[in-house]
């Protein structure tokens, strides 16, 4: 969900974020067979799943998802989004994803381990912008100062933290143990529904850079999405409703791996349901 900086209008036509969204994955999802986390599948063709029917579709509604403290706001538009779909005959499953609650902290060690490992390249040597500075050492150093900004610096040193001798096991390794049992309650999940819905995150969108200052309140509306990004499976966040400061709110679905043409189909009924047309006050640069 893109978070605008300012409120919204309702005004103008339904949007087709899905579809357009299917149309440009197909675009996009091919094979590389010099890439290896590229697999190589058929793609289907994702405009075509877009059928406007989930008559029989099960979906599932995880109690983990139902937090303490969430605005009764994201509740509601939540059970809306559960009587739309009820509503084009889908079937609504209560499910359990247990350790949905160790999925935060879990993808905050995983996610800048993998930026500090990734980000090393990028040294003035070989990759990217290059700041000469005093011989070798000094050159790396103004690169890097220079190259990256502050968000990026934070997770690089978290993720070289983490992986450092002595607290590999304790944080690294155990991160991935619980990334593999994230996984697991979700294949778990599907063998009883074939998507899942939840809020997109536990408060509206937010300025741009409003918590740019405030790292820990920005991970933590991280808490819905991360879950799917851990266990590798495909989700999208539908635009479907305003706060009561006209700010956005979305809805997520959450599909089997390898399964987006169930989830965009799903997303894409839903969005129609939910007739989303805010459009934003003031657009970017705009005064």
């Amino acid at each position: 969900m893109i978070a605008f900086a300012s409120s919204l209008d309702q005004a103008g036509p339904i949007t087709k974020t899905v579809r357009d969204a299917a149309i440009m994955m197909e675009s996009m999802a091919s094979y590389d067979d010099k890439d290896s986390t590229s697999v190589n599948r058929n793609v289907p063709n994702y405009e075509h799943a877009l059928t406007g029917d989930i008559r029989g579709l099960k979906i599932g509604i995880p109690k983990e998802y139902r937090m303490d403290g969430m605005p009764q706001e994201i509740e509601k538009l939540w059970q809306e989004g559960i009587e739309w779909m009820k509503a084009a005959g889908a079937e609504i499953i209560d499910i359990s994803l247990p350790h949905t609650k160790y999925a935060l902290p879990t993808y905050y060690i995983v996610a800048p381990a993998e930026a500090s490992s990734n980000l090393a390249r990028y040294d003035g040597v070989k990759y990217g912008l290059r700041v000469e500075g005093d011989g070798l050492s000094g050159m790396y150093k103004n690169t890097r100062a220079a190259g990256f900004g502050d968000e990026v610096k934070r997770r690089i040193l978290i993720g070289t933290y983490v992986l450092s001798a002595g607290y590999y096991d304790a944080y690294y390794l155990k991160a991935q143990k619980i990334r593999t049992l994230i996984a697991q309650d979700f294949a778990k999940a599907y063998e009883k529904v074939d998507v899942i819905l939840t809020p997109t995150a536990p408060s509206p969108a937010f300025a741009m850079g409003e918590k740019s200052n405030d790292p820990i309140a920005m991970y933590l509306n991280d808490i819905f999405t991360v879950p799917a990004s851990l266990a590798g499976l495909p989700a999208i966040s539908v635009p479907a409703g305003l706060s009561a400061d006209a700010l956005p709110l979305g809805l997520q679905l959450i599909g089997r791996a390898f399964d987006e043409e169930t989830m965009l189909r799903a997303a894409d009924v839903l969005e129609h349901a939910a007739g989303f047309t805010a459009k934003p006050k003031i657009w970017w640069g705009e005064k």
